[in-house]
C-alpha cells in the first residue's frame, strides 16, 4: 500500500498543498497582525460588539490558548479567541473575531449547514479513530477480501462529507463577518480589504482539506474496482 505510486502522489501532493496554504495563511495573519485598527478595538471588543449587534446575549467571549486556535463552540456557546486575537488591536484580530462570531450568528439563526456539521461531529470522530486500521486491513486483504475496501471507502467518505459540509459553513461565517465589519465601519478601506484577504486564505485551508478527502475516496474506489476486475 505505502509503496503504491498513486497513493504516494495523493498523500504527498495533499501534504505539500496543505503546507503551502498553511504557510501563506500564517504569513497573511502575521502581516495583518502588524496593522492596527484605527478605532483601537481589540479582538475581544470586536467579538462582543458583533454579538450585541445581533442581540446575542447567551454567548461568552473567552481567551483561549495557542495560535490560530480560534473557534466557536455551539455546545457551550462560547467564542474562544486565541490570546493574540483576544488582546490585539489589529486587522487580523478583528477579522478572526468577527468570523468566529459569524458562527454564533449562524447558530442563533438556526443555519441548517451548521446544524448538519454539528450532527456529523460524533460520527467523524469515530471514523477518524478507525481510518488507519481499516485502511491497512483493506490493503492487506485487497486481493482476497476486497469487500473490506468498501468499509474503508465508507469511513473515508464520512470525512469527505464532513469536509464538504464545512465549506459553506466557513464561507458563510466569513460572509457574515465581512458584511458586519463593513456595515458598522469597524473596518474601512484598506482595513476591510486586509480582513477579506486574511479570511480568504483561512477558507483555503478548508478547501484544501475537502479536495484531499475527495481525492482519497476516489483513489480507494478505483483500487476497489481494480481488485474486482482482477
Amino acid at each position: 500500500m505505502f509503496f503504491d505510486p498513486l497513493y504516494m502522489i495523493i498523500v504527498g501532493g495533499a501534504t505539500i498543498v496543505g503546507f503551502i496554504i498553511q504557510q501563506t495563511l500564517q504569513a497573511k495573519f502575521r502581516k495583518y497582525a502588524q496593522v492596527p485598527l484605527r478605532n483601537g478595538m481589540t479582538g475581544a471588543e470586536v467579538a462582543e460588539a458583533m454579538l450585541r449587534h445581533y442581540g446575542i446575549q447567551d454567548v461568552k467571549v473567552v481567551a483561549g490558548q495557542g495560535y490560530l486556535t480560534d473557534h466557536y463552540n455551539p455546545m457551550t456557546k462560547t467564542v474562544s479567541l486565541s490570546e493574540p486575537v483576544y488582546h490585539e488591536r489589529s486587522i487580523a484580530a478583528a477579522a478572526v473575531a468577527a468570523h468566529e462570531c459569524g458562527h454564533a450568528v449562524q447558530h442563533a439563526h438556526a443555519y441548517a449547514m451548521l446544524g448538519l456539521r454539528s450532527a456529523l461531529v460524533p460520527v467523524v470522530q469515530l471514523s477518524a479513530g478507525l481510518q488507519q486500521f481499516i485502511l491497512i486491513a483493506a490493503f492487506v486483504t485487497i486481493n482476497t477480501m476486497p469487500q473490506i475496501m468498501l468499509i474503508a471507502i465508507a469511513v473515508f467518505a464520512v470525512t469527505a462529507l464532513f469536509s464538504l459540509v464545512t465549506l459553506p459553513v466557513e464561507f458563510d461565517a466569513s460572509r457574515r463577518a465581512l458584511a458586519w465589519l463593513d456595515q458598522t465601519g469597524v473596518t474601512r478601506g484598506a482595513e476591510y480589504d486586509g480582513a477579506k484577504d486574511a479570511l480568504k486564505w483561512a477558507a483555503m485551508t478548508y478547501v484544501s482539506a475537502a479536495l484531499s478527502a475527495l481525492v482519497m475516496v476516489l483513489y480507494l474506489v478505483l483500487r476497489y474496482l481494480g481488485a474486482r476486475r482482477d
